[in-house]
């Protein structure tokens, strides 16, 4: 708690340099909802604050990918995950440099740009009188704000309940919820609205704990093993496998890669056919950004799963200790095996999934409201940690012989 209390201070205190009250006017005059918004929700508002803490979890989360994606890249990578815990610290080693890369890029990009990309048609500068000085002593502390973000999550995660990372994520996004409501009930309607808001964001609930509790249990069977006068195995047990494997990092990437075309339209000529084309269809509130959200998550889902699931490992892991799948022959018969059940139920995990991300946005749209940032994506993550930490926490009681509040 008191690691939480940290991060959010360092939420609200400014980077050298930039001016609070600048970046508070131009904070009003942001336009409609995109990928710098859902990152700053992440960060808890740090991040279009200019904070300490403005990159927040989000280089380590980066690193983290990129690093899962690199051991089908990098046969290295590959065989220090199957070292076991000691290449997972290599691994884990190589991450936080990784990170620490990530955190200098993007603190450079967003203070040399704060005055001009990041606040477009700001009237003020958010770094009044920037020089590179100023510039280069910024990017430091931001830089530093984020690695002491990494050892505070990882302090969570060692000395604490559940993953520090998921719940620093957990802090930024369940700070930006009051401000969310807040800005509801202000727009036109008011409390009609907020209710309506509320009920959706209930009802969305609902939906992710029923999915993301749901498993597919696949039997498992290990024979017996006479060694020396004694037997082992004989013992039934399952796989179990969520519907939704991937969680939220096929949304992350589908809205990675939708904030492409923004980008490029502040490069090109503004009275260009194509950048209009993109200014009209690009935008959150059209059909076709809608769409083509859709069919990236659905994409993803299925692309990130393939990698971080494995059914050739799990045969051989299962065929090596005697067990088997009633019915299905031991080694490459349960690798394909496993592989058509993942498929079946990546079907029903990247619909759900893509269609938890857009109802939100389908119904701020039809109401009105703009710039929202908080939707489906932003539930899911709260959920999905808030049932993980409530099952970390009842192991802790049902270590120490306490009864559990899950029954």
């Amino acid at each position: 708690m008191l690691i939480m209390a940290i991060y959010r201070l360092g939420t609200f205190l400014p980077a050298p340099f930039v001016s609070y009250s600048n970046v508070k006017v131009c904070l009003d005059q942001q336009g409609e909802a995109n990928l710098l918004t859902m990152m700053n929700m992440f960060s808890g508002g740090a991040l279009l604050q200019l904070s300490v803490f403005a990159l927040g979890i989000m280089p380590y989360i980066t690193a983290s990918i990129i690093v899962q994606l690199m051991r089908v890249v990098i046969p290295r990578f590959e065989e220090l995950h199957k070292e076991g815990q000691t290449g997972q610290a290599k691994l884990t080693e190589y991450t936080r440099y990784l990170t620490i890369f990530l955190a200098i890029l993007q603190a450079s990009v967003m203070v040399t740009t704060a005055n001009s990309l990041l606040f477009q048609l700001c009237t003020v500068d958010p770094i009044p009188n920037a020089t590179p000085g100023k510039y280069l002593i910024a990017i430091c502390t931001i830089t530093a704000g984020t690695a002491l973000v990494m050892w505070l999550g990882e302090q969570i995660t060692e000395r604490g309940i559940g993953n520090g990372m998921s719940l620093l994520i957990f802090t930024g996004i369940a700070a930006s919820f009051p401000s969310m409501l807040v800005n509801v009930y202000q727009s036109d309607g008011g409390l009609s609205r907020l209710l309506i808001v509320l009920a959706m964001f209930l009802a969305i609930t609902l939906v992710v704990v029923f999915v993301e509790q749901s498993q597919r249990r696949i039997p498992v069977q290990y024979a017996k093993r006479v060694i020396g006068r004694r037997t082992y195995g004989g013992t039934s047990t399952y796989i179990p496998i969520k519907i939704n494997m991937a969680n939220v990092i096929p949304v992350i990437f589908a809205s990675s890669i939708l904030a492409l075309p923004q980008m490029i339209m502040q490069f090109g000529d503004q009275n260009a056919g194509w950048v209009q084309w993109l200014a009209r269809n690009y935008v959150a509130s059209s059909p076709w950004y809608l769409a083509t959200y859709f069919l990236l998550i659905v994409f993803f889902a299925f692309f990130y799963t393939s990698i971080t699931f494995n059914p050739e490992e799990i045969a051989d892991n299962m065929k090596r200790y005697g067990g088997f799948v009633p019915g299905i022959r031991a080694g490459q018969p349960t690798a394909d095996y496993l592989r058509y059940v993942i498929n079946r139920i990546n079907w029903v995990g990247a619909l759900y999934l893509a269609t938890i991300a857009l109802i939100p946005q389908l119904v701020f749209n039809a109401m009105g409201i703009q710039s929202m940032s908080f939707g489906g994506t932003s539930i899911i993550i709260l959920v999905g940690v808030g049932l993980q930490t409530v099952k970390d926490v009842d192991a802790q009681l049902q270590q120490r012989h306490y009864e559990g509040f899950l029954r």
